[in-house]
C-alpha cells in the first residue's frame, strides 16, 4: 500500500525565485485573510464572485448552459438569478479553500458540522470498507476538511501544476486526508477499500467517453457518467455513502446519506441511472451551490454530435 500514496513534494530553494513571487503574494494574502472573522470572509467572498462574473466569461458561460440544459422550466430571469448566486459561492470557494488548509481544527469544528454518520460507521462496523460517493459542490474543499477532523479519509489526488502551488495544495489537502492516492491508481483505492479505509470518490465528472455509460442526468437525456463507481464497488468489499458539503446560515453541514440498496446489482446502466438521480437528489438541496462551471455535458454520445456549448 505504501507505493500508492502520493508522497509529500519537497520544499525547493527555487521557490525563492522570482518567477514564484506572484504565488507567494497570493499564498500570503489567502492565508492572512483565513485568519479573518468568518463574516467578513462572507463578505469578501461576493466581491470575489462580482471579479469572477469579470475576468472569467467564459466558465460563467459554461455554468449559464449547464443550467439552461438542467432546468428547462425555468426562464431566463430565474437562470440568470441561479448564475448570479452560484458566483457568489464561486467566490467564497477561493476562501473556502484556504480555510480548508489553513484553519486550524477546533475553527473547522466550530463552523463545521457533520450529519448522518452513523450511516458510515455501520459499515465500519461490519468490517467493510466506505465508498464515500461526494458530489462537487464549490464549498467540498473544506467540507473534506471537516469530514477529514472527524474521521481522516482516502482520497484521489490531482496534482497541481505549479509546483509551488503543488507544495502547498498537497499539505492543505493532508490535513483532512490519512493519506491520498493518484487519481488514475485505481488498484490503490481498491486495496485502501479492501482495508476498511473511508475513500471519497466523485462520481459526477465528465471522465471522458471510456469506462463510461450514457445515461440521463437532470433533463439531459444522454451524459457521459463513470463506470468507476461499479468498479469500485464490485472489486472491494466496501458499501456505499453518499455526501453532499452544503454552506448553511451558521457555517457548514458535511451529510452522509445513505448509499442505494441491492448497489451493484449486475445492471450497470441501471446502477448509473440510479447514481445520477441520487446526485439530482442532493444537488436540489442547495442548486447554487453546485459546480455548474465544469463543462459536465463536454463529451457526446457520438463523436460527431454537435457540442452543447456552442
Amino acid at each position: 500500500m505504501s507505493n500508492a500514496k502520493v508522497k509529500a513534494p519537497p520544499f525547493r530553494w527555487s521557490f525563492l525565485l522570482p518567477q514564484y513571487w506572484p504565488v507567494w503574494l497570493s499564498i500570503a494574502i489567502l492565508y492572512t485573510v483565513s485568519w479573518l472573522p468568518y463574516k467578513v470572509q462572507l463578505w469578501l467572498g461576493k466581491g470575489l464572485g462580482k471579479i469572477l462574473a469579470k475576468v472569467a466569461k467564459k466558465r460563467v458561460d459554461v455554468a449559464k448552459r449547464n443550467l439552461e440544459l438542467c432546468f428547462p422550466q425555468k426562464n431566463p430571469q430565474q437562470i440568470q438569478h441561479m448564475v448570479d448566486e452560484n458566483l457568489d459561492h464561486a467566490g467564497m470557494a477561493i476562501l473556502e479553500a484556504s480555510m480548508g488548509w489553513w484553519w486550524p481544527d477546533w475553527r473547522v469544528r466550530k463552523h463545521g458540522e457533520i450529519e448522518g454518520y452513523e450511516h458510515v460507521q455501520a459499515i465500519l462496523d461490519k468490517g467493510k470498507g466506505v465508498l464515500g460517493l461526494a458530489i462537487h459542490n464549490m464549498n467540498l474543499e473544506l467540507g473534506c476538511r471537516i469530514a477529514g477532523v472527524h474521521h481522516p479519509s482516502v482520497a484521489f489526488y490531482r496534482k497541481h501544476n505549479n509546483p509551488l502551488m503543488e507544495y502547498m495544495q498537497y499539505r492543505g489537502r493532508a490535513r483532512s486526508n490519512k493519506y491520498m492516492i493518484h487519481k488514475r491508481n485505481v488498484k490503490g483505492l481498491i486495496e485502501a477499500l479492501d482495508q476498511q479505509e473511508v475513500c471519497f470518490y466523485l462520481p459526477d465528472q465528465d471522465y471522458g467517453r471510456n469506462r463510461s455509460e450514457f445515461v440521463p442526468f437532470f433533463a439531459v437525456d444522454k451524459v457521459a457518467s463513470t463506470k468507476g463507481t461499479l468498479l469500485f464497488a464490485k472489486e472491494s468489499n466496501c458499501e456505499t455513502v453518499f455526501i453532499v458539503s452544503i454552506r448553511t446560515d451558521s457555517g457548514y453541514k458535511v451529510k452522509f446519506v445513505p448509499g442505494l440498496k441491492d448497489f451493484p446489482s449486475g445492471d450497470d446502466i441501471k446502477d448509473i441511472t440510479r447514481i445520477n438521480e441520487k446526485v439530482e437528489e442532493l444537488v436540489e438541496i442547495a442548486p447554487a451551490q453546485y459546480l455548474w462551471m465544469h463543462k459536465r455535458f463536454k463529451t457526446r454520445p457520438n463523436e460527431t454530435d454537435p457540442s452543447l456549448y456552442e
